[in-house]
């Protein structure tokens, strides 16, 4: 699930900076949320894959606040970016005109920049209180399951919703890995010829 996660979102990644056509606001953001995606999976999964493989749950204190300060910073800038993503596709709905002059690259370079400086400030602080003052109320098997849900699951799924889905980013990971057809209409292995001007 791991290996899908960071693959699948690494090619949105690739596909959104190698094709022109996917360099606006909405392929954007969506490039910068798999990239959260692939950050924020990466805190806690390889971790969890040593510990199952060496039947161990020990962690040191330094790495303990290590990975919660990263797990916090990525899950929420995931939450962030989504919320920027749906205000994106607000103004493309509701004022599909001006879109692009309100959606401009300095407010999508602004969007991006808040969310991170917001993580940081906001998530750091008040989801680790919650998190550190309720870890003695929850059973232990229900924490695993949820865990595993929100860190695993999830961003493995993001992908296949937002992206892998979209015609757009199909054509893109088609022409990366060359396998458009020849120009001209092709039926039962006649080209048609290009007509000369």
């Amino acid at each position: 699930m791991y290996l899908i996660t960071v693959l699948g979102n690494l090619l949105i990644i690739l596909a959104v900076s190698s094709d022109s056509h996917l360099h606006t606001p909405m392929y954007f953001f969506l490039c910068n949320l798999s990239l959260v995606d692939i950050c924020f999976t990466s805190t806690t999964i390889p971790k969890m894959l040593v510990n199952i493989q060496s039947q161990s749950k020990a962690i040191t204190y330094a790495g303990c606040i290590t990975q919660m300060y990263f797990f916090l910073l990525f899950g929420g800038l995931d939450d962030f970016f989504l919320g920027v993503m749906a205000y994106d596709r607000y103004v493309a709905i509701c004022h599909p005109l001006h879109y692009m002059n309100i959606m401009n690259s300095r407010l999508c370079g602004l969007l991006v920049l808040e969310s991170w400086v917001i993580i940081v400030s906001l998530f750091y602080g008040t989801f680790l209180g919650v998190y550190l003052s309720s870890a003695a109320t929850h059973s232990s098997h229900s924490s695993a399951v949820a865990s595993v849900m929100y860190t695993v699951v999830t961003p493995m799924l993001n992908p296949f919703i937002y992206s892998l889905r979209n015609n757009d980013i199909k054509r893109a990971l088609k022409r990366i890995f060359g396998m458009t057809g020849t120009k001209g209409t092709i039926i039962r292995g006649y080209k048609e010829p290009k007509t000369r001007n």
